[in-house]
């Protein structure tokens, strides 16, 4: 029963054949079984759980929903506040104040009805692509335990890809949805800047679905989408259609980028996953054409130096004693920060637009473009990134930062797996503005893809 999507969940219950109880209790003997291991959970209580649920399960009897999403098992990223729960931003070093309020995504999922099983982990201030953390256990990959799920929405990938429930909501502002989706073998979707409200609102920074299903993505980002003042950044509240429709590829222009640029060299093995995917493209109708490289080493240095600045701004603002609980990998790298000037850090900050602009003159000619998530596999699970270098931190990131600064939306869909069993996720990145025809072509995507294999 935990391996149902969402939709078909909700089919069950308008039609009586499903309980939330039930579901619920299917979700939590899994959580039991697994979460040992993969430690992808933090505020955790069952009892609550079995609450919920059985509000739901009366509301259904009664034939009044609370919303779209009313009874079905749904996690929440910790960093995403919820009234009455810490939010340690996966750091040992923050103080356990309970938060005040749920953060819009919080309080919409709510209002829709969804069961809250837990948060999930998070590496230090979500700045790895693991979840090494000094407050939480380190998650691992379903796939593979003794390897990282990826980061810094470590916690949710592993949940989604274990079946700890459907919906899984995670943050990015590098990577950090679409890197664990395509390490665990889900769908990540990271919306257009500002299509999602987010409080604190930061550049680049977006709230997104992490799901084995488009279809299941599709239905999150209808609640998820919905206004909340709080966010100054916000686009204007639109009335979109999220139902996923495949759309017709004949003529379409897509862009097949294996070459990034900078950062690490493009794995033999993910280089023939995205060319399969192109050419499963082709084969409908579309029309593939290279995309060049556009990110070059100038703009990754510049953003690594700025973000050094701001962690080291946030970091040095700790009492001594807090301080020294940052995680060492997170604090030698935010400490060189201290050493930039004014102006270094504002030509890193400069460097930042410029990716921007790159990035959208480079797509511009496409529907959509086609690359991999991640240049390389998982690396072990108590690695920091796959270069666990913190001179080093950002080489993995090439193909979905550029994404983040420029605003437009981009999803990971798993392809295939390699011989030795682990997911191969493909990105699709689209126009801004664009997010239910991008996840269309996902749909597509997910139907091309050859055979997959049993949920871990």
């Amino acid at each position: 029963m935990n391996e149902l999507t969402a939709v078909e969940l909700l089919d069950g219950y308008r039609a009586g054949t499903l309980s939330p109880v039930e579901v619920a209790e299917s979700v939590l003997a899994t959580i039991e079984r697994r979460e040992p291991e993969l430690r992808a959970l933090y505020a955790f209580d069952a009892c609550r759980v079995r609450a919920e649920a059985k509000a739901s399960e009366e509301r259904w009897r009664e034939g009044a929903p609370l919303g779209p999403l009313d009874g079905v098992p749904l996690t929440l990223k910790e960093n995403i506040a919820s009234a009455g729960v810490p939010t340690p931003l996966g750091t040992a070093a923050t103080e356990l104040v309970p938060a005040e309020r749920d953060a819009p995504a919080a309080a919409r999922v709510r209002e829709a009805g969804a069961v809250l099983l837990a948060k999930t982990t998070m590496p230090d201030y979500g700045m790895l692509t693991s979840g090494l953390s000094s407050f939480h256990a380190a998650a691992r990959n379903p796939w593979a335990p003794e390897l990282t799920p990826g980061g810094s929405s470590a916690g949710a990938g592993a949940a989604a890809a274990a079946g700890y429930g459907p919906l899984h909501v995670g943050t990015d502002i590098g990577g950090s949805i679409r890197l664990p989706a395509g390490w665990c073998g889900v769908v990540g979707l990271k919306p257009t800047f500002g299509r999602v409200p987010v409080d604190p609102a930061y550049r680049g920074r977006v709230i997104g679905p992490m799901t084995r299903t488009v279809a299941d993505a599709a239905l999150l980002m209808g609640v998820l989408a919905r206004p909340d003042p709080r966010d100054h950044l916000a686009l204007p509240p639109a009335e979109l259609d999220w139902t996923p429709r495949e759309p017709s590829l004949r003529g379409l222009r897509i862009g097949l980028q294996l070459d990034a640029g900078a950062g690490l060299p493009v794995d033999p093995a993910i280089a023939s996953a995205v060319t399969a995917a192109a050419e499963a493209l082709a084969g409908e109708g579309a029309v593939v054409e290279p995309v060049e490289p556009f990110l070059n080493r100038e703009m990754l240095d510049g953003l690594d130096r700025f973000w050094r600045v701001r962690a080291w701004s946030d970091i040095s603002a700790l009492p001594a004693s807090r301080r020294a609980m940052v995680l060492p990998y997170i604090a030698e790298w935010a400490a060189r920060g201290a050493e930039l000037s004014g102006v270094e850090t504002y030509r890193g900050y400069a460097r930042i637009d410029e990716m921007s602009v790159a990035t959208l003159r480079a797509t511009e000619r496409f529907d959509a473009v086609l690359s991999p998530v991640s240049p390389v596999p998982p690396p072990p699970f108590d690695w920091a990134s796959p270069t666990n270098d913190p001179a080093r931190p950002f080489e993995h990131i090439a193909f979905t930062v550029p994404y983040n600064m420029s605003g437009q939306p981009a999803v990971s869909v798993n392809w295939t797996h390699t011989d030795a069993g682990l997911p191969v996720g493909v990105q699709l990145a689209g126009r801004r503005f664009t997010d239910p025809a991008l996840l269309g072509m996902a749909l597509t995507l997910e139907r091309l893809r050859p055979p997959q294999r049993r949920w871990p």
